[in-house]
C-alpha cells in the first residue's frame, strides 16, 4: 500500500518524517516504494528544520501562518491553528499535486498530535479540503493522545484533545489512536524518550505496506496482504501494535540443522509468542471484543512460518476478538524474527476517548464561568481608577 503522508504540527511532522525514514528503508532492503509522498506542515519554523528525512525544498516541509504567527507557533490555540489551515491549505494540495507518483498513492494518512494547537486544529481542517477533492481514495488519520501527566497539569491539551478527535470522526475513514503514555520509558531522557516513541508509533505500519508493494519473489507471500485488504479492514477508531519473537540461530550458516523434538513442538507457538506481545503493545487501550474487523500480517523466513503457526495466530485472533472480521496473511520479508502485526478496527467503544470527552465538557462549563468571572473583576478594578487623570 503507497501512502501520501502528511504530518501536522511538531508531533504529525516529527513521525511523518519517520515515515520517510522508513519508505527510504523499503527501497534500500526491499525494492519498494511504500510513502512516495511525505509533507511536513506547521506554523513554527524551528520545528520542521528539525527533521532530518523530509525533503527539505518548500513542497516538502510547508510553513503555514507566517504573517499570524511569525514562524513561532500558534501556542497549544487549536482554533487559531485550524484558521491558518483554513487560510494556507492550497498549500497543501499544490504540493501533492505537484508530486509525480501522486496518482500512485492509495490513501493519505494525515498525522497530528491531538494536544497541540497546529495538528490539532489543522488535521480536520485538511482532511476536510482533502475528502472533497479526492472522492475515490480513503482518508486516514493518526492522531497522537497526550502524555498522562499533560492530561493533569494541562488541562487545554484534554480540550484540544476532545475536540480534536470529534471534529475528525466524521471527516475520516479511520482514526489510528496512539497513546503516547504506553510507550514512555521513564528512565530515559525526553529527547531519547520523544525519539523513541516517534519510531515505535510509525514502525508497524511498515510489513503491512510493504507486503503488496514488493518486486522481488522471495518476498511474496503465498497469502499477500494488500492494498484492497486494508481498506477493507479499515474503519472508525482503529488501533494498531506489532510484536516479535526471535528465531534460533545456526552456529554456522552452511549446517544442516537437525531440529529437537521439543524445539519442534514449540516451532508452531512461536507465533502466538509474537502475538501475545502485539496485544501488549497495541498503541491504545481496548477490549478486542470491542472490534468489528481484525487484520493481522505474520512476517518472518518463509520456511520458518509453516501451517501450524499461521493456524494457531488465526485461532487466536478469533478467539480474543469473536466479533470481528478477520483477515490476514504472511510475508516473508524478516530474517532473524517472527514478526504479527495486528490492526483492531471499527472499536465500538474506547475508555480514553470517554474520558476525554468528559474531561473537555466539563473544562468547557468551568472555562466560561471562568473567563466571565476574570472580566467582571478587571472590569470592577477598572473602576475603581475613573476618578484619576491620565498623564
Amino acid at each position: 500500500m503507497k501512502l501520501a503522508v502528511i504530518g501536522l504540527g511538531q508531533c504529525g511532522c516529527r513521525i511523518a518524517d519517520h515515515f520517510a525514514r522508513l519508505n527510504s528503508k523499503a527501497q534500500t532492503e526491499r525494492r519498494a516504494t511504500i510513502a512516495p509522498i511525505v509533507i511536513g506542515v506547521n506554523t513554527d519554523q524551528a520545528d520542521l528544520t528539525g527533521l532530518r528525512f523530509t525533503k527539505k525544498d518548500y513542497m516538502h516541509r510547508i510553513l503555514i501562518g507566517l504573517r499570524q504567527t511569525l514562524g513561532h507557533g500558534v501556542g497549544k490555540i487549536n482554533e487559531l491553528g485550524a484558521e491558518l489551515a483554513r487560510e494556507d491549505g492550497d498549500k497543501v494540495m499544490d504540493a501533492m499535486k505537484t508530486e509525480p507518483r501522486f496518482y500512485e498513492t492509495h490513501a493519505f494518512l494525515l498525522i497530528a498530535g491531538a494536544a497541540g494547537g497546529t495538528g490539532s486544529g489543522g488535521l480536520p481542517v485538511i482532511a476536510r479540503m482533502i475528502k472533497e477533492r479526492y472522492l475515490n481514495k480513503p482518508v486516514y488519520a493518526l492522531i497522537v493522545l497526550p502524555f498522562e501527566h499533560e492530561q493533569f497539569s494541562e488541562v487545554r491539551s484534554v480540550y484540544n484533545t476532545a475536540t480534536c478527535l470529534k471534529s475528525t470522526y466524521d471527516l475520516v475513514d479511520a482514526i489510528f489512536l496512539a497513546d503516547n503514555q504506553r510507550y514512555v520509558r521513564k528512565d530515559a531522557s525526553l529527547v531519547n524518550n520523544i525519539e523513541r516513541i516517534n519510531r515505535m508509533v510509525a514502525e508497524p505500519f511498515y510489513d503491512l505496506m510493504c507486503a503488496g508493494e514488493v518486486t522481488k519473489r522471495k518476498y511474496v507471500g503465498a497469502r499477500t496482504v494488500d492494498a484492497g485488504d486494508l481498506i477493507a479492514s479499515l474503519e472508525g477508531w482503529t488501533t494498531i501494535g506489532l510484536g516479535r519473537t526471535e528465531l534460533p540461530s545456526l552456529r554456522f550458516p552452511w549446517e544442516i540443522r537437525k531440529k529437537h523434538f521439543r524445539e519442534k513442538a514449540v516451532e508452531g507457538f512461536r507465533g502466538s509468542q509474537a502475538l501475545d506481545a502485539t496485544i501488549s503493545d497495541l498503541s491504545i487501550t481496548c477490549n478486542p471484543k470491542d472490534a468489528a474487523k481484525a487484520l493481522y500480517i505474520m512476517s518472518g523466513p518463509a520456511k520458518e512460518m509453516n501451517m501450524d503457526m499461521i493456524k494457531s495466530v488465526g485461532d487466536y485472533i478469533k478467539e480474543i476478538a469473536p466479533n470481528a472480521v478477520i483477515r490476514g496473511g504472511d510475508f516473508p520479508g524478516e530474517k532473524h524474527f517472527i514478526d504479527v502485526t495486528l490492526i483492531l478496527s471499527q472499536l465500538s467503544f474506547v475508555p480514553k476517548i470517554k474520558d476525554f470527552y468528559e474531561t473537555a465538557v466539563q473544562y468547557g462549563q468551568e472555562h466560561k464561568g471562568q473567563i466571565e468571572e476574570t472580566r467582571k473583576r478587571i472590569q470592577a478594578l477598572g473602576d475603581l481608577g475613573k476618578e484619576l487623570p491620565n498623564l
